[in-house]
């Protein structure tokens, strides 16, 4: 029966209430529906300015993959040991110069003891070492790696797992660094084992602060059941990019004695790290995925340690002189390529049909892959060589275990694009393969591609990481790809979830969700997104001021009455001009701007406003400033390189010719005097040299409204 006339008076006040009350209800609904999407659309915004931000470094990186790769073959010393005869005395010249045995682990060494060959035991109490943050002592810590570093070489290029009833396989995405996400994994999964196989799918190192101990873990694993432990190459088990993104450093701060040889024997551990893993001939496990030209034949035939660095295509030598590819790409270096279009990514020209704007991505089909050098740059880096007693002669390539001297094919060349595409190459949803400008290496690899490779070799999954999710993992191309991520709070706390997989015989995929940060679980979702976006938002106020001179000059030209006012619309467009990195920059002006007046901000107060301290040395040159901040990362990266004895010093003289040869790079004007300057004013012990550490840090940028 309903309430309608005739009834009395309470029925009516009841039916009243219970219409309010539904009302209300439905209000509320709205009210949470419409919160939760605004902090949605808040957290995807964060999320794209983090991965915006990462992309942009690493596109740089290879940007100037050139110019490091230039740097590498001039300032690396030339060894008496490169010289011997690799084929018959690899090993004993390695193991020589490794050697552990000299090094004593004296009474006072509090940390793990371990015992050769490795136990479950032995590796179980490193673990414990390592959940308490000990240092295991450097004679160990080479040890391991020799070993490791033996049994890597008697593995194919592709592993291949059985998945049966009673154990199923356990796939671990990125940890970069991370060690508590590794260690809540072992807890919520339990250690490797013969009954408890994993699968690695590489990035173990750079950007956290543990790399050194995750290798270590993983390596243990390894030695004790090298059947049920496989650990594929990443993109970032490369020692070029480890100078860039913290692990060359933090080996260096860990083990100051014995740091290089460890950073040299893992440089050779890395070249031989599988490229692979296939389960049950169905699943396929790369790192980074696949192009149109994939060819698992051919990947399971490269000599994979000839790559010691993805990022350097291999080198040529024909009759005592440098070949054909390695001139090209030294005179790509110093501007001097003709009719050439220019390239892309590593492997990929602009040939390809664009499509860039179908990716929701920012492009950077604009940015030149590297900048002219001056000709004068050939003749600082023959002066370096032969003042450092370097190797002198440019056609003389370095033999090493890494490089072999031997005439290079366009088999060779083929071989590194297939590693290429496998380390750096992201999913797209759109059909077609085309170059990854975004990172600058590998290529954007559509569903078609991927229907195409898994039925050439009769594959039904692909399982790849290399990219951060929100989740932990993702489906794209009709399930047929998975993405899967362990490394959780890898942007700020909160900012994503990690995950692994378990997948049984029925090769179905089961995923654990985790997150390591005990604040974060603490968290509601709205502190959640605030933290995340507060540490965004201070990421992005850097990248705008260290971009301040190009902005104001970009600003300028809508102000041609020099009022310093220009409209939003102008500010959003030229923003995005300058920085090219993607974002919604009119969504973000009420977080960047504080205030405007008709449609029209203030730029000149509004960059004032952005509130990053500089550095307190007292520096005149406003052109040395620009560029230190913009190139900070950059900088770094030719400091290491030049540093060779890995001291974490180096001379006015080398500073001065790191200027130099960047200075030359970039096409900046810089004064000889500036970077004398510079030089004077940070040298705070007055030795005549300089800590890179400490100069770096005099440079490093703050967000004042952070510590508000």
């Amino acid at each position: 029966m309903g309430c309608g006339l005739g009834k009395s008076e309470p029925l009516l006040k009841i039916c009243h209430k219970a219409a309010t009350a539904i009302s209300a209800a439905l209000l509320i609904q709205r009210w949470y529906r419409q919160h939760v999407a605004r902090l949605e659309m808040r957290r995807r915004c964060t999320w794209n300015i983090f991965q915006s931000i990462e992309y942009a470094g690493e596109q740089d990186q290879i940007k100037l993959y050139n110019y490091f790769g230039f740097l590498m073959d001039h300032f690396t010393p030339a060894s008496s040991e490169s010289k011997t005869d690799l084929n018959s005395s690899l090993m004993q010249k390695w193991e020589r110069y490794f050697c552990y045995k000299s090094i004593e682990v004296t009474k006072s060494y509090t940390g793990p003891h371990l015992t050769f060959p490795m136990t479950f035991c032995g590796v179980s109490k490193l673990v414990e070492a390592f959940k308490h943050k000990e240092q295991l002592h450097a004679r160990y810590v080479l040890q391991l790696l020799g070993e490791t570093w033996r049994l890597l070489r008697t593995f194919p290029n592709i592993s291949h797992v059985i998945a049966c009833h009673p154990k199923p396989i356990t796939i671990c995405g990125d940890l970069h660094g991370h060690l508590e996400d590794l260690l809540l994994i072992f807890y919520k999964n339990g250690l490797p084992s013969s009954d408890k196989p994993y699968v690695f799918n590489g990035d173990f190192v750079d950007r956290g602060k543990n790399s050194l101990e995750i290798l270590l873990t993983l390596f243990g694993f390894l030695l004790v059941y090298p059947n049920d432990v496989h650990l594929n190459r990443g993109n970032h088990e490369d020692h070029i990019v480890n100078l860039r993104y913290g692990f060359t450093k933090e080996v260096l701060g860990k083990y100051r004695v014995h740091g290089k040889k460890i950073l040299k024997l893992l440089q050779m551990i890395f070249s031989w790290l599988p490229l692979a893993t296939v389960i049950d001939n169905k699943v396929l496990i790369v790192h980074g995925g696949i192009s149109d030209t994939t060819d698992l034949d051919k990947i399971a035939r490269v000599d994979r340690q000839k790559y010691a660095s993805a990022l350097r295509p291999p080198k040529m030598k024909v009759h005592g002189c440098m070949t054909k590819m390695n001139e090209n790409r030294e005179r790509e270096a110093c501007g001097q390529v003709e009719g050439r279009r220019r390239v892309c990514s590593l492997t990929y020209h602009s040939s390809a049909p664009d499509h860039r704007h179908d990716l929701p991505r920012r492009s950077l089909n604009n940015t030149p892959v590297c900048s002219k050098l001056d000709l004068s740059v050939d003749e600082k880096l023959n002066s370096r060589c032969r003042l450092s007693g370097f190797d002198q002669a440019r056609c003389e390539l370095k033999k090493s275990d890494s490089y072999l001297e031997s005439k290079t094919t366009e088999t060779d060349l083929d071989e590194w694009k297939q590693i290429v595409d496998v380390l750096w190459s992201d999913p797209m949803p759109q059909n077609g393969c085309i170059p990854n400008e975004v990172r600058g290496g590998g290529c954007y690899w559509g569903p078609d591609v991927t229907e195409e490779v898994l039925r050439r070799n009769n594959l039904q999954l692909l399982i790849r990481s290399h990219e951060c999710k929100q989740d932990g993992y993702e489906f794209c191309h009709n399930r047929r790809v998975i993405t899967i991520f362990s490394a959780s709070n890898y942007y700020e706390v909160g900012s994503n979830r990690g995950a692994f997989i378990r997948m049984g015989p029925d090769l179905v995929p089961h995923f654990i969700q985790y997150q390591a940060s005990t604040t974060c679980r603490e968290l509601t979702l709205r502190q959640s997104v605030g933290w995340t976006e507060r540490s965004a938002l201070q990421a992005l106020r850097e990248q705008l001021f260290v971009h301040r001179s190009d902005l104001i000059s970009a600003f300028q030209e809508f102000d041609p009455s020099n009022k310093g006012m220009i409209s939003v619309t102008h500010w959003a467009s030229t923003t995005e001009r300058v920085l090219n990195l993607g974002l919604p920059w009119r969504v973000l002006r009420p977080q960047l701007v504080s205030s405007t007046q008709h449609g029209m901000m203030d730029y000149q107060q509004w960059i004032k406003e952005l509130s990053i301290t500089e550095t307190k040395l007292e520096i005149s040159d406003n052109s040395i400033l620009d560029t230190m901040y913009k190139n900070h990362s950059n900088l770094e990266t030719i400091f290491r390189i030049i540093d060779t004895d890995h001291s974490g010093l180096i001379s006015f003289k080398e500073f001065h010719q790191t200027w130099e040869l960047l200075r030359s790079h970039l096409k900046t004007e810089i004064s000889a005097k500036a970077i004398a300057d510079l030089a004077q004013s940070i040298d705070f012990n007055k030795d005549g040299s300089i800590d890179i550490n400490e100069f770096l840090e005099a440079f490093r940028l703050v967000d004042i409204s952070a510590h508000n």
